[in-house]
């Protein structure tokens, strides 16, 4: 049996390996289109290349997926991220699990999980080709014919084929998939932090605040975690979440949207105001610089005061009930004009690719042309991050790489 596995990124190493382990029998070869392999693997996470997430749950994980999440969910009861952890440190990479249940090597390197996969592929002689484009794949009998863009190199006929090529920016890329009659969901970015051009509080770039609540007005979509400030705008997990769920709404709008910001992470505002009217009880003589609600950093405080045009002078005893609603505004209700978006581009993720109305889950193969499979974030799959999607690629290449 030939295997061709379209894409020489983290999917496609994990979908040869695994055919190789499940078919040992099989001449599986990478065609990669680049002269890199395992770029993105490389710089992923600051270059240290965050696997997976330890969440505790099949349900708790598959919730971290604006899109694909219920396919997922069935799909990680074959291979879920123990079942990935497991798989690299059986191949000689120990991991650890940070606090925030983001797992990396232990080596703190993305080049551990890079030495893993060229390790395997030598051990079970997969073949790689880099500089090997695809641009056409033509169905011939049960078997499948693969055209290069580079016209010199001869078309290689095969018994199944992967395609593992990660995320298109742009639907073009797709076209050739598209031709042999899949549904495309068109692409467009996740996963990107906001830009704030006309809001000053970009002067306190630099400032994480742990625990918010962000939203966008005038919708549902809304996520906590940690916020942080640049000289942009903001970024953080909490953004980040909030722009991959709102991924296609925010586009559709063309970046330009207010954000809801609530510091506290407090959702009764009767409870922050109780909060608030206790400071008052308990130190009323006491300057509204010198005690800082939910432990607000110092500049940010001083910034929300001046917001609302509360010298950090007076004191508490003195704020009244206009002080106190003042307060309660800005801290749970904060807003800000966003015009705009910065994404990560060595480190893209997009919402949309291979429509799954086109894939049978339960194997990852297309309905509309047998024998050929899909794998990682060519489909319609992404998630938020924190690892979450390297797991959707090891899922989906591993089913996959079954070859139903």
């Amino acid at each position: 049996m030939k295997v061709a596995i379209i894409g020489g990124g983290a999917a496609g190493f994990f979908s040869a390996i695994t055919v190789k382990e499940n078919h040992p029998e099989a001449d599986v070869v990478i065609f990669e289109k680049s002269k890199k392999l395992l770029a993105k693997v490389k710089i992923s996470g600051g270059g240290r290349c965050n696997v997976t997430n330890a969440c505790p749950s099949i349900k708790k994980l598959s919730e971290s997926y604006p899109r694909g999440a219920k396919a997922l969910k069935k799909a990680f009861h074959i291979f879920d991220n123990k079942h990935a952890m497991q798989w690299f440190e059986c191949r000689g990479v120990p991991l650890v699990i940070q606090h925030d249940n983001c797992v990396f090597p232990a080596s703190q390197s993305s080049q551990s999980i890079i030495d893993c996969f060229l390790n395997q592929t030598k051990k079970l002689n997969v073949e790689i080709k880099t500089g090997r484009g695809i641009n056409n794949i033509r169905q011939i009998g049960d078997k499948l014919e693969l055209g290069f863009i580079n016209t010199d190199i001869s078309s290689r006929i095969f018994d199944k084929v992967i395609v593992a090529t990660g995320g298109s920016p742009k639907r073009e890329g797709l076209v050739w998939l598209e031709k042999l009659h899949h549904k495309i969901e068109d692409p467009v970015p996740s996963l990107f932090t906001f830009n704030l051009p006309a809001e000053s509080i970009t002067e306190l770039m630099g400032i994480v605040v742990q625990n918010t609540l962000v939203s966008i007005q005038g919708t549902k979509f809304k996520s906590e975690g940690p916020l942080l400030i640049t000289h942009w705008g903001m970024s953080g997990p909490a953004i980040l979440k909030l722009s991959a769920f709102a991924a296609r709404f925010l586009n559709e709008k063309g970046y330009k949207f207010n954000t809801r910001v609530n510091w506290t992470n407090v959702q009764n505002h009767d409870a922050v105001m109780l909060y608030l009217k206790n400071i008052v009880n308990e130190h009323p003589g006491k300057l509204l610089a010198n005690i800082r609600p939910y432990s607000i950093a110092g500049r940010l405080w001083r910034y929300l005061l001046e917001k609302i045009d509360l010298s950090e002078k007076k004191k508490w005893g003195e704020l009244g009930n206009k002080g106190l609603n003042k307060l309660v505004a800005v801290l749970t209700n904060d807003i800000y004009s966003v015009d705009g978006k910065t994404t990560f581009k060595e480190e893209f993720v997009t919402c949309g690719g291979v429509s799954l109305a086109s894939i049978d889950f339960n194997t990852m193969q297309s309905k509309v042309c047998k024998n050929l499979y899909f794998a990682g974030e060519v489909m319609d799959i992404d998630g938020i991050t924190g690892g979450y999607n390297f797991q959707a690629a090891w899922t989906t290449a591993f089913i996959a790489a079954k070859l139903g």
